[in-house]
């Protein structure tokens, strides 16, 4: 490779002396504004680091620098601020009965706007940003309750769960009719087209009527004669059009075949009494409360 500094012949370029494949390297260095600004960003870059915190200086430290700020402390500090000024609301709500703060406008609409943030935070990712639910988690904006819409209703349920290891958690299970040898593949199918004819959509009518006696034996007990549903004891109705596992034959027959039993957390266990309570508050006045 030479080393000889010469001009390119067709730009005038001198050449960096570099070559590769017949290719010379023309050398055309970077403006010096660049360069300066380059400097510049260097040099702020080292004061930064030293006035700010920066690098580790061990495991589980850091060089705090020099004039002591704290993104972290300024968020704290802000967080402290608004829970002061939120404080005398929150206290109020945490004393007050599930009606009071329902016929309060001022704690009504306090409660609402915690409650639709304390939603978004934790109830959001199951029944959904709108709380229309989906698959397997019920929509709270209808007036399909499984344990019931009424303000002391939703507050139990929110405060202790369902199916889960609080004292308090409500509690129920479905037979798993089928994996359990409860009934036959056929008396589930037969069972599956009575529950179909009862918002009448069955497609086998012998069907439906011998699976209206197993009915009666097996599942009447919870969801009641006429499929009106039992919410002392979360059994679902099966007289409308609102399915949580799917009101389809193929489902119908899974959930007599293997049980539903969905589990909710118990958020008196996460969250400050006074947010259930908003939690409530806001739940109930989504248009399904009873």
């Amino acid at each position: 490779m030479p080393t000889k500094v010469e001009k390119d012949a067709v730009s005038g370029t001198e050449t960096t002396g570099h070559e590769w494949d017949g290719i010379k390297e023309l050398n055309t260095p970077l403006p010096s504004w660049w360069l300066y600004t380059f400097y510049v960003t260097v040099a702020f870059g080292v004061v930064w680091s030293i006035l700010y915190p920066s690098f580790p200086t061990g495991p589980n430290s850091y060089f705090g620098g020099l004039i002591g700020y704290s993104q972290r402390g300024e968020l704290s500090a802000s967080m402290a601020e608004a829970a002061a000024a939120k404080a005398p609301m929150v206290d109020r709500i945490a004393a007050a009965e599930l009606e009071q703060i329902r016929a309060d406008a001022d704690l009504r609409n306090f409660a609402m706007a915690g409650g639709r943030a304390a939603f978004g935070d934790n109830c959001a990712p199951c029944h959904g940003a709108g709380a229309a639910g989906s698959k397997g988690f019920p929509n709270l904006v209808d007036d399909s309750w499984l344990w019931g819409g009424s303000l002391s209703a939703i507050h139990q349920t929110i405060a202790y769960g369902v199916r889960n290891t609080n004292e308090q958690s409500r509690a129920s299970a479905m037979p798993r009719f089928g994996l359990d040898g409860l009934l036959t593949r056929t008396q589930i199918d037969d069972v599956a087209e009575h529950v179909l004819a009862i918002t009448n959509r069955a497609t086998n009518a012998a069907a439906a009527g011998r699976g209206a006696t197993l009915y009666v034996e097996n599942c009447a007990s919870c969801h009641g004669a006429m499929g009106e549903g039992n919410q002392d004891v979360g059994a679902p109705r099966l007289d409308g059009r609102n399915w949580l596992f799917g009101g389809d034959k193929a489902s119908v027959v899974q959930t007599i075949n293997t049980g539903r039993n969905g589990a909710m957390p118990a958020w008196a266990e996460r969250l400050d009494p006074a947010t259930v309570k908003m939690l409530t508050v806001y739940v109930h006045g989504l248009g399904g409360g009873q």
